[in-house]
């Protein structure tokens, strides 16, 4: 995410010294600390929400999909009773003599 090195962080380090003082530093270090654990948790809680939510899109996706191929299905069944009766309507016709 950020791309932070060795002297970025001392230089951080410094500054927090300087400005926070050696007597408070070590309190502010935890306060710090517990909130970025807060905002990662929740962050991490966001995500995973999300992952699930994009997970029930697709299988509703995927549902209604199938559900068109029902009526493909049910098509393709009503055909063949038509044709299956035009079938036996042309047997009953009598021939025609030569």
């Amino acid at each position: 995410m950020f791309d932070v090195g060795f002297w970025e962080l001392c230089l951080v380090g410094l500054v927090s010294l300087l400005v926070i003082g050696p007597e408070k530093l070590p309190k502010a270090a935890r306060v710090a600390g517990f909130w970025l654990g807060k905002t990662r948790n929740m962050l991490a809680s966001a995500k995973a929400e999300m992952q699930q939510e994009l997970q029930a899109e697709e299988m509703r996706q995927i549902l209604k999909e199938q559900a068109g191929g029902e009526e493909i299905k049910t098509l393709i069944e009503d055909s063949s009773d038509v044709v299956s009766d035009i079938k036996t309507t042309l047997k009953s016709l009598p021939e025609e003599p030569k």
